[in-house]
């Protein structure tokens, strides 16, 4: 295993050190390990907590500044935060106005949330939780029962933020969050396994012609093991399962991500196939994203998410951000 790490027991403590130094905008809870905006609790203002197993950087604490997230939890490599980190947060970016956490739909991070949510409540913290759940890959996986929550997280963050930054409810953010999720389709593939610090070796086999379609971001397995195919040829599955599951139409929103270790290149080879197939069904891709945004440590590999969008919606994504992971409009 070759990685730039000092001590795999270290690797999430002394990340989150070199997330700080490099962004002063951001406080750092190193205790909690917890991800704080600068300006945080801002009165009235309500205040987004989210966060999850770290490895799937810029996820969570990247996307935590003016416009996103409030605070952000990092549990250990793929291992969900526990209760008393989500509290710490929730306690953080408390303004007066109540707190939403955004949770991805996997059974610890479901628990804990829900866990933390109720001592909040004892506090007095007004709380509402919303669950991403937009992977069509699997109904149910080793770590959800369900949909897992994946690519849409970035956009629920992003849109919810941006509502919550112009003074709305707890109720109005929350329904927004909510709704982009219920118009977010996602479906990933992997080309490689992903390495652990911890284990020091990949965290299942591919053979060299070997691919993996409706890969989880901690490597859970997807729905078909097969031969790896042309660009074109992988759009049309990803984009046939997620159109499948949800007609196009009119104008939306797509993320093509990247895993971790794909190159760039790669990466708008397949936003071109990606696009053409959305184009060529009679929808419009209006806004879009390219990079490195939800990965799974050093996994090769992509993952493409679609947004079906209204005009309120793109207004809100068109909205200021400043994050370490997203930055435009300032």
């Amino acid at each position: 295993m070759k990685k730039l790490i000092n001590a795999p027991d270290d690797v999430v403590t002394d990340a989150l050190a070199g997330l700080a130094a490099a962004h002063p905008s951001l406080r750092l809870d190193a205790e909690n390990k917890v991800v704080i905006r600068g300006d945080a609790p801002r009165p009235n203002k309500v205040g987004l907590v989210s966060g999850g197993g770290s490895g799937h950087e810029p996820l969570h604490g990247g996307f935590v500044g003016y416009g996103m997230l409030d605070a952000a939890c990092a549990g250990e490599v793929f291992t969900s935060p526990v209760p008393d980190q989500m509290l710490a947060a929730t306690q953080a970016v408390n303004g007066g106005a109540g707190v939403l956490h955004i949770v991805k739909n996997y059974t610890g991070d479901i628990l804990n949330f829900q866990l933390a949510a109720e001592l909040a409540d004892d506090e007095g913290i007004e709380v509402v939780s919303v669950v991403v759940n937009d992977d069509v890959a699997v109904q149910d996986s080793l770590y959800t029962a369900g949909r897992r929550g994946v690519g849409a997280t970035v956009f629920v963050e992003k849109i919810a933020g941006a509502l919550a930054e112009e003074g709305a409810s707890l109720a109005d953010v929350a329904a927004v969050a909510r709704e982009v999720n219920e118009r977010s389709r996602s479906f990933g593939v992997a080309l490689t396994s992903c390495t652990l610090p911890a284990v020091g070796k990949p965290s299942f086999e591919l053979a060299e012609s070997e691919i993996e379609l409706g890969i989880g971001i901690h490597g859970e397995p997807g729905r078909e093991r097969t031969t790896i195919t042309t660009a074109h040829n992988l759009a049309g599955t990803v984009m046939d399962a997620i159109a499948d599951d949800m007609p196009l139409s009119g104008d939306v929103l797509v993320m093509v991500n990247g895993m971790g270790g794909t190159p760039l290149m790669e990466l708008y080879v397949m936003f071109a196939e990606v696009q053409r197939y959305i184009e060529g069904h009679g929808a419009r891709v209006a806004r879009n994203l390219v990079g490195n945004y939800i990965t799974s440590l050093d996994m090769q590999g992509f993952s493409v998410t679609v947004t079906q969008l209204t005009d309120t919606l793109t207004r809100l994504w068109d909205a200021p951000v400043d994050t370490p992971g997203l930055r435009w409009g300032r």
